[in-house]
């Protein structure tokens, strides 16, 4: 078994990618055993854009300002991939989190995938917190949820 300290650096190196992609992988698949979402990303592609100048959201905007007779077809397409649908498949327990000042990942959207959650799911909002949401704090939170699956 890894040091601690490695398994935590491992895990804080996992966490973008969870951000992204553990609730579409509890949605698409069945023997997903739990899904951390910290400050989810890539959910409710039309919020996200009308709320947020910030990553991606901004090109989609940037791109409707252009497209403006396009945003329903837009948005479908976006549709595909947004975190939201994949949620609403999904039936692994779930950690989520959110930032209320977050201006990446609007805690509305994060909000909107926790809501449409098919499986058990936990949220814990830092009212005060950005995109970092709930940082160091998150790393004790997320093991301690993945030791209560997995039982080690």
């Amino acid at each position: 078994m890894p040091a601690p300290e490695m398994a935590a650096e491992t895990f804080q190196q996992l966490q973008l990618r969870a951000r992204i992609d553990s609730a579409p992988a509890a949605g698409l698949r069945d023997d997903v055993a739990t899904a951390v979402a910290d400050v989810l990303f890539l959910c409710h592609f039309r919020r996200a854009s009308q709320f947020t100048h910030s990553g991606p959201y901004a090109e989609v905007a940037r791109w409707l300002s252009g497209h403006r007779f396009r945003v329903e077809e837009a948005v479908e397409i976006l549709s595909y991939f947004d975190g939201i649908n994949f949620s609403a498949r999904a039936t692994a327990p779930a950690w989520f989190s959110a930032g209320l000042m977050d201006r990446i990942c609007p805690s509305s959207t994060v909000f909107a995938a926790y809501h449409a959650y098919a499986g058990p799911a936990e949220l814990e909002v830092f009212t005060y917190n950005g995109h970092e949401g709930g940082a160091e704090y998150d790393l004790p939170r997320n093991l301690e949820a993945l030791r209560g699956v997995f039982g080690r």
